[in-house]
C-alpha cells in the first residue's frame, strides 16, 4: 500500500492517544513468561509486541519473528534458559542478515546450546534449552543494548543470577537502565556500578503486580516533528506520558526546544506547542543513547531548512535496514545535501524541497513515519505504508485526526 500525503496545516488543538511503549512492553512480556503474576496494562499494540507475545505462549518448535529484531534477541535468551525445550528461531530475509553472534556466544558462555542453521553468526538458529549455571560474562559495551537487555531479563531466573562486565563505552545506556528499573519493579535486586552490572536470582513469583506501560516516546517523536514544521501556536496533546520516564527517547522534549517546540506535562499527558522563539540554525547532537529518533530529527531539520549534525549512530546500520544509507537515499530525492559516515550524518540547509517524490521505506516502520510530517512542506508519497504496524498500527488514522489528507 502506497499513500499520498498532503497537509497544508493541522488542527490547532489536536488530541492523540498513543499506546504503550514497545520497548517496555516486550521486556515485560518476557518477565511475565518467567513470573506469571505480573499483570501488564496499556501494552503496545505493535506487530513486534504481538510477535513477542505469541512466541512466548506458543508450543511450536519453529518460531518466525518476521522483522521483529527485539523479539529475536529477547527470545534467543529466553529459550536458551528454558530446560528441555528445543526451538528454532527464524525471521525475514533482512532478519537473517542481522547479527546474533555476540548474544549467542555470551549465552554459550553461560552454558547455552545454540546452533546456526544457515550462516555463522546469523539467524535462523536452533536452541536447545539448558540450565545456565555459569554466572559471569563480559561483553563489549558498544554493541546493541538489546543483547545486554536480553541477558539481564533472564538473569533473575538463573540459578546464580548474573554478573555482567561491560567493556568500553556503553551504547544506548538508557535502554539498559530501563531494563534494570523494570527488574527492580518486580522485586529483583540489581546494581550497576561503573561498567559492572549484577542481577541477583529471584526464584519466587512476586505477589500479583500490575505494571502500567507508559506510552511510547518514539511514537511521540513524529508529533514533535509535526509541531516543529507547523505555524506558531499549533498544539497537540498526547497521552499518557511521564516527566520521569524510563525511556531514553524522552530526551525529545529537550532536543525539540531547539526547533521551536515546547513540552508541557500535566496529569499524565503532554501538550506540544509551537512557540515564537527563534530556532537553532545548526543542530548538533550525540544520539548514542537514543538512536531511534535520529531519522525523525534529521527529516525535521531538513524540513525546517537548517543544518543538522548527528553522531553516535553506529547501531543504525543493523536495524530493519541500514538507516543511514536509507536516509541519504530518500532525503537526496527531496533535494537535501546530506553526507553520512558509519556513525554520523550531516545535512546542509536546502533552498527548496522537491515535490511528489516517492519515499521508499525499506521495510522500516521509522522511515515511513519520520518522512510523513514533511507533507506540511510538500506533497509526498510513502511506499509500503503498512510497514508502520511494526510499532504504531494506528499511525495513519491518527495523522488524519490532526488534519493530514491521506489517499
Amino acid at each position: 500500500m502506497n499513500v499520498r500525503l498532503n497537509a497544508k496545516e493541522i488542527n490547532l488543538n489536536s488530541k492523540i492517544e498513543i499506546t504503550g511503549s514497545k520497548s517496555e512492553t516486550n521486556r515485560l512480556l518476557l518477565l511475565k513468561a518467567l513470573y506469571p503474576n505480573i499483570i501488564i496494562e496499556n501494552a503496545s499494540n505493535s506487530d513486534d509486541s504481538e510477535v513477542m507475545n505469541s512466541a512466548l505462549t506458543s508450543n511450536n518448535q519453529t518460531i518466525d519473528v518476521h522483522h521483529a529484531g527485539t523479539a529475536m534477541r529477547f527470545l534467543t535468551a529466553y529459550f536458551a534458559s528454558q530446560e528441555n525445550k528445543t526451538v528454532t528461531l527464524t525471521g525475514s530475509s533482512r532478519m537473517k542478515e542481522r547479527p546474533i553472534k555476540i548474544l549467542a556466544e555470551a549465552l554459550i558462555q553461560l552454558g547455552a546450546n545454540i546452533d546456526y542453521l544457515e550462516n555463522d553468526g546469523f539467524p535462523p538458529i536452533k536452541i536447545k534449552g539448558q540450565k545456565l549455571t555459569a554466572s559471569k560474562i563480559s561483553l563489549q559495551a558498544n554493541v546493541s543494548s538489546q543483547y545486554i537487555s536480553a541477558l539481564l531479563l533472564i538473569a533473575p531466573s538463573l540459578p546464580n543470577g548474573l554478573e555482567l562486565e561491560l567493556i568500553g563505552e556503553i551504547t544506548s545506556f538508557s535502554y539498559i537502565k530501563m531494563t534494570l528499573k523494570l527488574l527492580q519493579e518486580i522485586g529483583v535486586e540489581t546494581s550497576f556500578i561503573g561498567n559492572s552490572i549484577n542481577v541477583k536470582p529471584k526464584f519466587q513469583d512476586p505477589n500479583p503486580k500490575t505494571i502500567i506501560v507508559e506510552s511510547d516516546w518514539s511514537s511521540a517523536s513524529y508529533y514533535y516533528s509535526i509541531i516543529a514544521l507547523s505555524k506558531e501556536g499549533t498544539q497537540i496533546a498526547l497521552s499518557s506520558f511521564k516527566e520521569n520516564s524510563l525511556q531514553g527517547d524522552a530526551i525529545l522534549a529537550t532536543i525539540y526546544e531547539q526547533m521551536g517546540v515546547e513540552t508541557h506535562f500535566d496529569e499524565g499527558k503532554i501538550t506540544l506547542i509551537k512557540n515564537v522563539k527563534p530556532i537553532n540554525q545548526n543542530i548538533k547532537l550525540d544520539l548514542n543513547s537514543a538512536p531511534d529518533i535520529a531519522q525523525t530529527i534529521a527529516v525535521t531539520a531538513f524540513g525546517l531548512g537548517i543544518s543538522c549534525e548527528l553522531k553516535g549512530l553506529h547501531t543504525l546500520k543493523i536495524k530493519e535496514t541500514d538507516r543511514l544509507e536509507a536516509l541519504q537515499n530518500e532525503l537526496s530525492k527531496l533535494g537535501a545535501s546530506i553526507s553520512i559516515t558509519n556513525d554520523s550524518l550531516q545535512i546542509e540547509p536546502a533552498k527548496s524541497i522537491n515535490s511528489n517524490r516517492n519515499i521508499a521505506t525499506y521495510n522500516d516502520h521509522r522511515m515511513a513515519m519520520a518522512f510523513a510530517p514533511l507533507a506540511l512542506k510538500t506533497n509526498i508519497n510513502i511506499e509500503n505504508a503498512e510497514v508502520v504496524s511494526k510499532s504504531y498500527p494506528n499511525f495513519w488514522s491518527d495523522l488524519k485526526k490532526v488534519g493530514f489528507e491521506i489517499s
